[in-house]
C-alpha cells in the first residue's frame, strides 16, 4: 500500500511541477526561441487545452482499460514528451511536445487517482491517502517557480523539461513491479464524439483569441474560427443531450449550485492562471531581474496556497461554501487589482504582499468549489462532479492565458508598452473576480425546493446550503 501510494503521489507531483515550472521558464523560452508573447501562449495552452478536454475521458479509460495500464501508459507518454520539448529545435516542436505531455498527463492524473480509490476501499483511510496526495501535488506547485529559476539559469530552459526523465523512468520501473491492475466492469463507455467536438470547438476558440493579436480580430482566420469554435460547441451540446452515456451530463447542470460552481471555477482558472502566465515575465521584463530571482519573486502566491489550501474545506464546513468562497474571490480579485498598479520603480516588499492575496483568496476558493459541487449531485455522481469541477477550471485556465494574453497584444499594437500591457491585464482578471464573488455571493446556494416552503410554513427551518462532508473531490493538475 505504501509503495502504491508512494508511486501515485510521485506522479502527480511530476504533473503539477511541470505546472509552474514552465511559467519560470518563458522569459528564457522566448529569447533562445525567438517567438513572441503568441508563441509562449501556445507553450502553456497546449498543454492545458489537451487536459482540460481529455480529463474526464481519462477517468473513464482508466476504469475500463485498467487503472495500472493507463497509469503506466501516461508516465510513458508524459516523459517521451518530455524528452521532444527538451530536444525541440523551433517553436513548433516544442508546442507538439506539450501536446503530447498534454495527453499524458490526463491520462496519468485521474489513473493515479483511480488507482488511489480502489486500493483504499475504506472511506476513513481513502480521504486520508487522497488528502497526501493532493498534499504531496501542492509541493509540486510550489516548488516549480523555484527548481525553475534554478534549472533554467544554469542549464538553459531545456532542462526543466530533462528533469522529468529520471522520475518518469523510476515510475515506470517501479509501477512494473509493485502496481496491480484493477478494472471497473460498469465503467460507461466512452463519449468519442463528445470528446472530440468539446476539444475541436475549445481549440477553435483558443486559437481565435490567441492569433488575433497578430492577425487582426477582423481577418477571415479569425472570425473563422470563433464561428466554427461556436458551431462545434453548439454541436457539442446536442450531442450531450442525446447521447445515452455522455461524457458530460447537461442534466448535472439544472442544480443551481452545480452550475454556479463551476462557473466559478471557470474563472478562478481564467483569473489565476491567465495572471500567472505574466508573473515571471513581470520581474524579468519590466524589473529587470534574472530568472532565478524571478522564480522566487512569484514564490508566494503557491505558498500562500499550499498553507491556506488544507484549511479551505474546514472553513467552508464551518461557514458554509457562499461565505468562503465569496471572500476568496474577493481577495483574489482584490490582490489581482492591487497587481494592476505596479511598476518597475515599485520596490519587492510592495508587491509580495498582492501576490500573497492572490495565492490566499484562490487558495480558500478551490476546494470548497469542488465540494459544493459535489454536493449537488447524487454520491453515486461524486467522482464525476469532482473531475468536471476539474475540468472546468482548466478550460478556464485555457481561456485566461488566451484572453489576458490577447489584451497585453492588444495594448502593445496600439503603442503602449509591455508595462501598460500587463497593468491591463491584471485589472481585467481582478474585475473579473470580483464579479464572480457577487454572483457566489447570490447564488451558490442549493436551489429552494418545495419540501423546503413546506418545512418553513410548518415551522421547520431549511437548509439553503448542504454541509460539506468528507466526500473526496478530485483534485487534478
Amino acid at each position: 500500500m505504501k509503495a502504491l501510494l508512494t508511486l501515485t503521489c510521485a506522479g502527480q507531483f511530476m504533473v503539477l511541477l511541470d505546472n509552474t515550472i514552465v511559467g519560470a521558464a518563458l522569459p528564457d523560452m522566448q529569447q533562445r526561441l525567438h517567438t513572441g508573447l503568441t508563441g509562449l501562449q501556445w507553450i502553456v495552452d497546449a498543454y492545458v487545452l489537451l487536459v482540460a478536454m481529455l480529463l474526464l475521458s481519462g477517468g473513464v479509460f482508466a476504469d475500463r482499460f485498467g487503472r495500472r495500464r493507463v497509469f503506466l501508459a501516461g508516465v510513458v507518454v508524459f516523459t517521451a514528451a518530455s524528452v521532444v520539448c527538451a530536444l525541440a529545435p523551433s517553436i513548433g516542436w516544442l508546442i507538439a511536445g506539450r501536446v503530447l505531455q498534454g495527453v499524458g498527463a490526463a491520462a496519468l492524473s485521474p489513473a493515479s487517482l483511480a488507482l488511489l480509490a480502489a486500493a483504499y476501499p475504506a472511506p476513513r483511510e481513502r480521504v486520508r491517502a487522497i488528502g497526501l496526495w493532493a498534499g504531496f501535488s501542492g509541493i509540486g506547485l510550489a516548488a516549480g517557480p523555484l527548481a525553475g529559476g534554478i534549472l533554467v539559469e544554469s542549464f538553459g530552459w531545456p532542462a526543466i523539461f530533462l528533469v522529468n526523465v529520471p522520475i518518469g523512468a523510476v515510475l515506470l520501473l517501479a509501477g512494473l513491479r509493485v502496481l496491480g491492475e484493477s478494472h471497473n466492469p460498469s465503467a460507461p463507455p466512452i463519449d468519442v464524439p463528445g470528446t472530440v467536438l468539446s476539444a475541436a470547438g475549445v481549440g477553435a476558440v483558443t486559437y481565435g483569441l490567441i492569433e488575433g493579436g497578430s492577425r487582426g480580430w477582423t481577418s477571415p482566420v479569425i472570425l473563422g474560427s470563433f464561428a466554427a469554435g461556436l458551431v462545434l460547441l453548439a454541436a457539442f451540446v446536442v450531442v450531450e443531450a442525446r447521447v445515452p452515456t455522455p461524457m458530460l451530463p447537461l442534466r448535472l447542470f439544472r442544480q443551481r449550485l452545480f452550475t454556479v460552481s463551476n462557473t466559478a471555477m471557470v474563472v478562478v482558472g481564467f483569473a489565476l492562471m491567465g495572471s500567472s502566465f505574466f508573473f515571471s515575465q513581470f520581474f524579468v521584463y519590466v524589473q529587470g531581474t534574472s530568472i532565478l530571482v524571478a522564480g522566487l519573486q512569484t514564490l508566494p502566491v503557491s505558498l500562500a496556497m499550499v498553507i491556506v489550501s488544507p484549511y479551505a474545506g474546514r472553513f467552508a464546513a464551518r461557514y458554509g461554501f457562499r461565505v468562503v468562497v465569496s471572500i476568496g474571490l474577493a481577495l483574489a480579485g482584490l490582490g489581482l487589482l492591487a497587481l494592476g498598479f505596479v511598476h518597475a520603480d515599485t520596490g519587492y516588499g510592495n508587491v509580495w504582499w498582492r501576490l500573497a492575496v492572490v495565492g490566499i483568496g484562490f487558495a480558500l476558493t478551490m476546494s470548497p468549489l469542488t465540494g459544493a459541487a459535489i454536493q449537488a449531485v447524487s454520491p453515486q455522481e461524486g467522482g464525476l462532479a469532482s473531475g468536471v469541477s476539474s475540468t472546468t477550471r482548466q478550460i478556464g485556465a485555457v481561456l485566461g492565458v488566451a484572453v489576458l494574453g490577447a489584451i497585453v497584444h492588444t495594448r502593445e499594437s496600439g503603442g503602449a508598452s509591455f508595462e501598460s500591457g500587463l497593468n491591463s491585464a491584471f485589472l481585467a482578471a481582478g474585475a473579473v473576480t470580483l464579479a464572480c464573488a457577487v454572483l457566489t455571493g447570490l447564488w451558490l446556494t442549493a436551489a429552494r425546493t418545495p419540501r423546503d416552503v413546506r418545512a418553513e410554513r410548518s415551522g421547520g427551518q431549511a437548509v439553503s446550503e448542504p454541509p460539506l462532508t468528507a466526500s473526496p473531490s478530485r483534485p487534478t493538475s
